[in-house]
């Protein structure tokens, strides 16, 4: 890993977004600068643009790292994954319910060791660098000291991440549950610890209905309007038999979201993994209540969870926040472009509009920074902005190599790669301006 310096300066070709591809034409959205000059000073970007312009601000002793023949993006984003899950990635062959049962509750009991939860949290923070991705909103476990070890971590790595303990009083092993009492104090305590200490953000985190009683849900809604910054994290409506089991849980209330609804968590910086079985009166209420949806493709393919219906939840009527998400354990990949690829294949199996690749690298970035409520901080390249980067090789394999000689467009390499890519795409990680991976 290189040292921190104050200033720094990439060259290379680089893409951002003007606007928003889901609303407008896909190539306005995207700004493409064949040979660009990004300016950094504490982690900040300060000019970018065409090198020729942009050339003359550079410091004295300022070195210009240059990336020819590849892309610099903003950093990756990933709107809902579970860093103690990483350990049971790719557990052969059951539903939601009887995975996490048989594989996730006895993985995330272990993380009770400290030492254990720094190891994983390492090895994860390793792995989403190498990924390309900068910041991602990550479930811990229900013990605390799980939440430590990752924001340890992510605090010497300078990356923004969003994290927090999760919130289990029934439903549960014993090792794996808390009480609505103990974990609303473990939550303030971590709150008080963690939120807004550096790039550090708090997300009240109850893992989902089935798994915590009405008075837990209740605590979760009020340390969630305890402050006008927090995030809170949840799953909803995954599969079938988990919204079957909501509603003989919480009879009197009207849809699974309705249960969010009246325990106070439903609104801004609400994010909700997966969402494929919401109705069309959910979907309003999501938009209305400025919540996001995470869509997590690999994982819902892999639990044979169900198809989330991404042009129907982004439709211009009530668009809908949303992020991609890996999910992992229950997610194949920590590749965001892995998961921009198999976004693509739902997207036709839902019918309708074909994802652009625009559109995916779009939700990857600037959409997932607005998904979750930070475009004012990450996801472009621009003045002002955190200098979250990620530079792709579109040359990482031959076969790559031989597919991007005919393209003819800066779409066309994007789909490419996203299509092909993977980790060896991924030449360079940069957090808030420092080179934190590279190969």
């Amino acid at each position: 890993m290189t040292q921190p310096s104050r200033h720094a300066a990439l060259r290379g070709c680089f893409i951002t977004f003007r606007g928003n591809p889901f609303t407008m034409p896909p190539e306005d959205a995207l700004h493409v600068e064949e040979d660009g000059l990004i300016l950094i000073r504490d982690g900040i970007i300060t000019h970018c643009g065409p090198y020729t312009q942009v050339r003359p601000f550079v410091p004295h002793n300022c070195p210009i790292t240059h990336y020819p023949d590849s892309i610099i993006t903003a950093g990756f984003i990933d709107t809902h994954v579970h860093y103690p899950q990483m350990p049971v990635i790719a557990s052969w062959g059951e539903e939601l319910l009887a995975w996490l049962k048989h594989y996730v509750f006895p993985a995330e009991a272990r993380f009770e060791d400290k030492a254990l939860a720094q190891a994983v949290a390492r090895n994860f923070m390793t792995e989403l660098l190498r990924n390309g991705t900068t910041t991602a909103a990550v479930y811990c476990t229900v013990h605390p000291q799980s939440v430590d070890a990752f924001f340890e971590e992510s605090s010497r790595l300078g990356t923004r991440m969003i994290a927090g303990k999760v919130l289990m009083d029934r439903n549960a092993p014993d090792a794996v549950r808390d009480t609505a009492q103990q974990g609303y104090a473990d939550s303030v305590a971590l709150i008080d610890r963690w939120h807004q200490n550096g790039r550090q953000l708090y997300a009240v985190t109850p893992r989902f209905a089935i798994t915590s009683t009405p008075e837990q849900l209740e605590m979760a809604g009020a340390l969630f309007k305890s402050r006008n910054d927090l995030f809170m994290q949840t799953h909803l409506a995954e599969t079938q038999q988990e919204c079957a089991d909501v509603a003989t849980l919480f009879p009197n209330r009207s849809s699974y979201l309705d249960v969010y609804d009246k325990a106070g968590l439903v609104g801004p910086r609400a994010l909700f993994g997966h969402g494929i079985y919401l109705n069309e009166h959910d979907l309003q209420r999501c938009h209305t209540a400025d919540c996001t949806l995470c869509h997590c493709p690999t994982s819902n393919l892999f639990l044979g969870s169900g198809i989330f219906r991404l042009f129907d939840v982004t439709s211009k009527t009530r668009p809908v926040r949303t992020g991609l998400g890996t999910d992992v354990g229950a997610g194949t990949s920590l590749s965001l472009l892995a998961t921009m690829a198999e976004a693509y294949k739902v997207s036709l199996l839902a019918g309708g509009a074909k994802l652009h690749a625009i559109q995916a690298f779009w939700l990857a970035t600037a959409g997932g920074a607005q998904a979750l409520h930070l475009a004012d901080k990450i996801g472009t390249i621009a003045p002002g902005l955190e200098a979250d980067l990620c530079i792709l090789n579109p040359n990482a394999t031959p076969l790559l190599t031989q597919r991007v000689k005919t393209s003819n467009s800066m779409a066309d390499v994007l789909f490419a790669l996203m299509m092909l890519g993977d980790d060896r795409c991924i030449q360079a990680t940069w957090v808030h301006g420092t080179c934190v991976h590279e190969i």
